[in-house]
């Protein structure tokens, strides 16, 4: 295992040790699963925004074939 040294202010800290103690654990354990759990947000959220860009995609797809179908059904209907 490394050792990992991390300068933090008085509140910080504080703050740590609150969660400690209130979770039961070491700072090292929670300072390990909070490292993952942001891996894991920063994660989800890449992967929603490659669902929003494939989204808009296939809805400006959509709507282009839309507006061709549009387009040619009303093809020879001008004079009906």
């Amino acid at each position: 295992m490394h050792t990992i040294t991390l300068k933090s202010d008085d509140n910080f800290y504080d703050t740590l040790n609150d969660m400690v103690k209130t979770l039961n654990t070491t700072k090292s354990d929670l300072i390990r699963k909070a490292v993952l759990y942001y891996q894991a947000s920063l994660e989800k959220e890449k992967l929603k925004q490659q669902v929003k860009t494939a989204s808009f995609k296939v809805r400006e797809e959509s709507l282009k074939i839309s507006h061709e179908f549009d387009e040619s059904s009303n093809d020879g209907l001008g004079n009906v």
